[in-house]
């Protein structure tokens, strides 16, 4: 059992860490070309140098709300990594981890929200490029996606153990 709460906390603290990087590095979308390679995140646009993303109105909406996800994500996380902590120590056997599974699950939901309107509304769209690709940030965020959800579904299962 120890082995196994040891494990879901290493798993737990790395899906921090890759959300953080998912949400803060800026290489969402990739186009390689002969002459340079241009990265867009959630905040900024990089070639040589870094500058802020413009989108078009009607995206714009759609940007903040993938960033607003995003951001609420990584604040569920790290919620439910402190109340795994929490719990572990005061509460009883078959009490424990039902709250950190419930908020591992909202924190899943908002990395599907946000991960999947960027998909629907961003994928491809670098005007003037010719081949565009996803980068490791947003391969990075649907494996947190995956991760979350095991974790919650974990985590829900131990409180009877």
């Amino acid at each position: 059992m120890l082995v196994l709460l040891a494990g879901i906390f290493v798993v737990h603290i790395a899906t921090v860490i890759m959300l953080f990087v998912s949400t803060i590095a800026n290489v969402w979308m990739v186009d390689s070309s002969n002459i340079e390679s241009v990265s867009k995140g959630l905040w900024l646009m990089c070639n040589r140098t870094c500058e802020q993303l413009t989108v078009s109105s009607q995206d714009e909406a759609s940007l903040k709300a993938v960033q607003a996800f995003m951001i609420l994500s990584i604040i569920f996380s790290v919620i439910a990594l402190v109340m795994f902590i929490v719990q572990l120590f005061t509460l009883e056997k078959g009490k424990r981890f039902y709250i950190t599974g419930a908020i591992m699950l909202v924190c899943w939901m908002c990395i599907l929200i946000g991960v999947s309107i960027y998909t629907a509304r961003f994928t491809g769209k670098m005007p003037a490029f010719t081949n565009p690709h996803h980068g490791y940030c947003f391969i990075l965020a649907w494996i947190c996606f995956c991760f979350s959800f095991i974790i919650s579904i974990l985590y829900l299962v131990l409180r009877k153990k």
